[in-house]
């Protein structure tokens, strides 16, 4: 460790003594009135000072810009930043003026994931290409239905973020947020932290205020994860409740698309304008509302009185240098309790879906047979333009282990190696035992089970734990922070040096429910984190100076 860096980490570590004070002055004077700091503005925050004129949608993009631009050459969370933000921001404003606003996100900006550095397509200036070059210049016939959905609410799309190559289906010897066409992600609590994944770019950015929040995808701990390490709220919905169309895809059963923000209430707004059923993904025609649940409405303070809350003790593995969150976790089941809810202890999975979860390959083996079909079924096949003729796995195989900038073979392509070699595909008689094995260990024997047999009304568990089971069955969890790590926490790296363990490090608390039931989530992560206030105990130790009355005074 340099000396510059041994310095930084020292004045770091000792932060959170001054965490209160810095808190009570986040706030700059825009226009005369005091406006809180772009570290901690929420939606209202945002809509109100659009709709009194303190600021304008170009102002935002402006300061949005300037932060980007301190921070990215060190965290490397930006990948592309939209040529056309500045002028579809003086759209949105001309539209403000002459009395026509979208809804509560009109002129806001957003970052979204490019799946692995772009997988979330929109059809503009920007590229698609899940942090490979083997999909540079390619482009697709029109916006995703999440991307088409956010400019619909009048969301301005102001760049695209960072992630682990191929949403971390490439390799197992490769790192979170890392991509050939991105570099490495750092997360910012701790100098050289890994940032988790594969959303990695998108949970740095909404943590430092570099846009309002982000939108990241996942399969199996995607958005929770780094939400999670990035001190987020990170909503995973039910597979289905937002379209995968043109999102550069894993697992069609898998597969969702989410908001990753500073608050409930914030990821609650973005939800609402991304749910919702799309002719080109099928899977959203399981939607069961005729009409959406409201779920900003579903932020109440008494969300949790009277619901019952199971805790499955067997999925809290031990894991050396997790004390911190398990202390933690034992702390906000009194929170829980205090809020009014009653608390279901070892409201544990069977025995037989246990050694499944744990022992049982049948969770990969599926996840890599949906992707051999998937990848080119649902978006390969789809592109307008196709520079490098990627059209298989195979092709994007080969592609990667010949251009040297993949970095190949020091990071190997493992899982694509794997999904090949497969003697079958989703389409087989062979996967479908397998995938009715993972319905069978997630649902009756596992989180649906306990639902039903204890008269639950959510699960919950350290983040940590929470992100796999759910994830075999497409059911929704929402993340809330907890806690940090103290401040003279040992420090633990991988192999690649990456920070995983260390002072200051933030980790999470999730509530797990059936399907559909975001709404409800929602509403007891709303509860905890009107009690607790977690994300606000510790600062980032690298943040942007920029704030709208820079970009005011200019």
């Amino acid at each position: 460790m340099n000396f510059l860096l041994s310095i930084l980490v020292l004045l770091y570590c000792f932060t959170f003594l001054h965490a209160s004070a810095l808190n009570s002055s986040r706030y700059e004077i825009v226009s005369g009135n005091p406006f809180p700091s772009l570290l901690e503005v929420t939606t209202e925050d945002l809509a109100s000072g659009l709709k009194n004129k303190l600021f304008s949608s170009v102002d935002l993009v402006k300061a949005y810009i300037a932060r980007i631009e301190e921070v990215n050459s060190t965290l490397n969370v930006i990948t592309e930043l939209n040529p056309d933000a500045l002028s579809i921001a003086a759209k949105l404003d001309a539209e403000r003026e002459n009395g026509t606003t979208r809804g509560p996100l009109h002129g806001i900006p957003l970052i979204i994931k490019v799946l692995n550095c772009n997988n979330i397509a929109t059809k503009d200036k920007m590229n698609n290409t899940a942090g490979s070059f083997a999909l540079l210049g390619a482009k697709v016939p029109r916006d995703s239905g999440v991307a088409a959905k956010l400019r619909a609410a009048g969301v301005i799309i102001l760049g695209k973020s960072n992630l682990s190559q191929w949403a971390n289906f490439r390799s197992f010897n490769s790192t979170n947020g890392w991509s050939a066409l991105g570099g490495q992600v750092y997360a910012a609590y701790y100098p050289q932290q890994d940032p988790s994944g594969s959303s990695s770019g998108s949970g740095v950015a909404s943590s430092i205020g570099l846009a309002l929040a982000a939108l990241g995808t996942e399969t199996s701990g995607s958005i929770l994860s780094p939400s999670e390490v990035n001190n987020l709220v990170g909503i995973k919905p039910t597979v289905g409740l937002t379209s995968r169309s043109l999102v550069i895809p894993i697992s069609e059963r898998q597969d969702t698309v989410g908001p990753m923000a500073r608050t409930v209430k914030d990821a609650a707004y973005i939800l609402q304008a991304i749910a919702g059923k799309d002719v080109n993904d099928n899977y959203t025609s399981a939607i069961p509302f005729h009409t959406l649940p409201d779920y900003v409405a579903a932020c109440n303070f008494s969300s949790l009185r009277g619901k019952r809350i199971g805790i499955p003790r067997n999925l809290i593995l031990p894991q050396e240098g997790y004390e911190p969150i398990l202390s933690a976790f034992e702390a906000a089941l009194e929170v829980i309790t205090n809020a009014g809810a009653t608390i279901v202890d070892n409201t544990n999975i069977t025995d037989y879906a246990l050694d499944q979860y744990l022992n049982s390959n049948s969770s990969l083996l599926v996840v890599e047979a949906d992707f051999i079909t998937d990848l080119p079924k649902t978006y390969l096949s789809k592109l307008t333009s196709n520079p490098q003729k990627i059209y298989t796995l195979a092709d994007i195989t080969n592609f990667t282990q010949q251009f040297p900038a993949e970095d190949y073979p020091d990071r190997d392509t493992a899982i694509f190696d794997e999904s090949l070699a497969l003697a079958f595909n989703n389409t087989s008689p062979e996967f479908w035992a397998l995938y009715q094995n993972n319905l069978a260990i997630a649902g009756p024997q596992g989180i649906l089970g306990l639902l039903a047999n204890f008269s639950l009304d959510a699960l919950i568990l350290p983040t940590a734990f929470s992100p796999g089971l759910p994830a075999l069955a497409g059911l929704p969890v929402v993340t809330v922070p907890l806690g940090f790590f103290p401040y003279n926490t040992t420090v633990v790296k991988n192999t690649r040096a990456l920070v995983e363990i260390g002072p200051n490090i933030p980790f999470g608390l999730s509530f797990l429910g059936s399907a559909w039931s975001e709404a409800s989530l929602i509403g007891f992560a709303y509860a905890f984190e009107q009690r607790t206030h977690a994300r606000n105990k510790v600062l980032p130790y690298l943040l942007p100076n920029t704030e709208l009355a820079h970009v005011l005074a200019a």
